[in-house]
């Protein structure tokens, strides 16, 4: 596999029946649902898990996402989905990069990215980012210039 940067986070899916659309291709919506996956199991790598978010009554949050559908999938087709951490400003916000490539030619599928912003679980407000988050994210930013 050819990735965007090197040392990817990585989990392998393949397309399920419930998965594909009426014109016999993942849809769209499914490659958002795996990238969430992807995000929260790399989070969790990380150890960062959803019971420490609520302990510290914080949360990284989108605010906003972009996502470019390159080549469709089908049912069965292996894929693998590829996350980093990309840049971050060590207060409030994060962003996180997407890649999933299709297993048996090893094309691109999708690209996608996430900005994201610590808040307050408790009030919804945007709020700096605890210690534990600096320490367990920080150093997984992918430093500029590491294209694999």
């Amino acid at each position: 596999m050819t990735w965007d940067f090197s040392d990817p986070f990585t989990l392998p899916v393949t397309p399920l029946l419930g998965d594909i659309d009426h014109f016999n291709h993942t849809n769209n919506a499914v490659y958002i649902q795996w990238c969430e996956r992807v995000g929260w199991a790399h989070s969790e790598a990380l150890g960062l898990r959803l019971a420490d978010y609520q302990r510290l009554d914080r949360a990284m949050v989108i605010r906003r996402s972009e996502y470019d559908y390159l080549l469709p999938t089908v049912l069965q087709d292996e894929l693998t989905l590829a996350t980093w951490l990309l840049d971050s400003d060590g207060k409030l916000t994060m962003r996180r990069g997407f890649q999933i490539q299709r297993n048996r030619d090893g094309a691109t599928v999708l690209r996608g990215r996430w900005d994201l912003v610590c808040v307050e679980l408790r009030t919804g407000r945007p709020r700096r980012m605890p210690p534990e988050f600096c320490e367990g994210y920080l150093p997984a930013i992918v430093a500029p210039g590491t294209a694999a």
